[in-house]
């Protein structure tokens, strides 16, 4: 879309910085219109999208151009991906085509000028799997590096808003988190209270991505499953971190159904800084003494340990048969109704 400077819109620009594009293509799953259309809902025009405008070359530059001189007013820069400062401090692994400048130059030009800054996906909050291993390309998130405050924008960088840095955190972030938070920020609904202490807004940080999980009756009966095609429980055995990870996503499905605990697929914290430096394979949960080394949140090993054997002593044949299968086996007791 062409710039606009006009009062009534909230104007927005999205860069990709090293990004494999995941964000977007979430994005795009954004309610049931598509997602252009959701932020129009909210007066949120997109000024420019690297992947969905149709400018590019010399016509995508000259929108850039007019954002960072200050020429157009700019409401919001989304950035999806981390930013390469690499090598020694140049940003110069990643240029932006046609301009001559590092994408790490763009950012910080922008970033001066946006009202609020944003950041698309746990590779821009973070860091991400870019900076995962020894980090070749020097990859940072706009405003942490892992879990360290001073990322490319430095620590106490804040926006014409005030703001930090907001972290759209996720790998990918589901489409409501985005919408939604874009939407606030659109309608001045966002302070710092409703951002968690690494950024993330409140509102799917403050849930875990254990809430709402269709295995929980598993999971109380410390009932685990044994491959990722049983029913039962994934943290004991196949590495599952929802009760460490921040994020609704069992509250609110992705596409209305799903989430990555209903595809067997065990939970890897994505919303959280150096969850691609795990202590042990993804799908294997690491162990000391048989005991998981990620437990809950909140939860003392002591207890932990505690209610796990009093869980399994009393588990019921079904859920324990249940939970080593890929359908149900034993289905619930049929008691019949009486009146009272």
């Amino acid at each position: 879309m062409a710039a606009s400077s006009s009062s009534d819109t909230f104007n927005l620009l999205w860069l990709q910085a090293a990004s494999c594009g995941g964000c977007t293509m979430s994005a795009l799953a954004a309610d049931d219109t598509e997602l252009l259309r959701s932020l129009e809902r909210f007066g949120i025009r997109m000024l420019w999208h690297p992947s969905l405008s149709e400018e590019s070359g010399t016509e995508a530059l000259s929108i850039l151009e007019d954002c960072a001189s200050g020429r157009v007013r700019l409401d919001c820069l989304c950035v999806e991906g981390s930013v390469l400062l690499g090598p020694q401090g140049s940003g110069r692994f990643q240029m932006l085509s046609g301009s001559g400048k590092p994408m790490m130059e763009w950012i910080s030009r922008l970033a001066a000028q946006a009202s609020t800054v944003v950041a698309v996906g746990s590779c821009a909050a973070f860091g991400g799997v870019p900076a995962a291993g020894h980090n070749p390309t020097d990859a940072r998130g706009l405003q942490y590096s892992g879990w360290d405050l001073g990322g490319a924008l430095g620590k106490t960088f804040r926006s014409g808003s005030g703001l930090p840095v907001v972290n759209i955190a996720g790998c990918a972030p589901h489409p409501g988190w985005m919408v939604e938070t874009l939407a606030a920020l659109a309608l001045g609904n966002i302070s710092a209270e409703h951002l968690d202490a690494l950024g993330r807004p409140r509102t799917y940080a403050d849930h875990l991505a254990h809430h709402g999980c269709g295995r929980n009756e598993f999971y109380e009966f410390k009932a685990s499953a044994a491959r990722p095609s049983d029913r039962g429980c994934l943290m004991e055995n196949l590495g599952c971190r929802a009760t460490q990870a921040p994020g609704d996503c069992n509250i609110r499905r992705w596409n209305g159904y799903g989430s990555c605990t209903d595809g067997g697929y065990a939970c890897i914290n994505c919303t959280s800084p150096c969850f691609e430096t795990p202590s042990g394979p993804f799908q294997e949960t690491a162990k000391v003494a048989g005991i998981p080394v990620g437990l809950p949140v909140d939860m003392p090993k002591a207890w932990f340990v505690a209610l796990a054997a009093l869980s399994k002593s009393a588990t019921p044949q079904r859920v324990r048969t249940n939970a080593h299968a890929d359908h149900v086996i034993v289905p619930p007791a049929r008691k019949p109704f009486k009146s009272p």
